[in-house]
């Protein structure tokens, strides 16, 4: 499945997240890839609102990790930007986030290809400059069912 959804503002990307954080299910893991100041935070932020979610959520860039446990299930914000080693990962305890009962959103998701899981949810936030300063183009992809 691959979806694309263009926004306009920063409300309707904090609404897509949302919308996305409503259906998250335990055990998905989001990979959020955009440059810098793409809107990753913003998205994240709408993510964890739809999981019920009221703390601020801000980019955990100097923690790697940050957790969430107030909302219907676990939420565990990762932005692994400043990650020198995969092995990192494994002294965080990746594994108990990405396969147990919460859902998993990661930022900078490609410096760590090779530890997500094969049907993780990819979704790209890019600009264009062209059609507006807060115009973004969303793009959302699933591994199909059954590959």
């Amino acid at each position: 499945m691959k979806k694309t959804i263009e926004t306009g503002t920063a409300e309707e990307t904090f609404a897509l997240g949302l919308q996305l954080g409503q259906t998250a299910q335990p055990g998905q893991v989001y990979c959020l890839e955009g440059d810098l100041g793409v809107g990753k935070t913003v998205f994240a932020q709408g993510f964890a609102r739809g999981l019920g979610i009221h703390d601020a959520v801000n980019s955990p860039t100097f923690t790697i990790l940050q957790s969430y446990e107030e909302g219907r299930i676990p939420f565990y914000h990762f932005d692994v930007y400043r990650i020198a080693d995969v092995e990192e990962m494994e002294e965080i305890g990746y594994e108990d986030c990405f396969y147990g009962e919460g859902v998993s959103l990661v930022e900078w998701p490609g410096l760590i290809r090779e530890l997500l899981p094969e049907d993780a949810i990819w979704i790209s936030i890019e600009k264009d400059a062209e059609r507006g300063f807060d115009y973004r183009r969303i793009t959302i992809s699933a591994a199909e069912a059954g590959k």
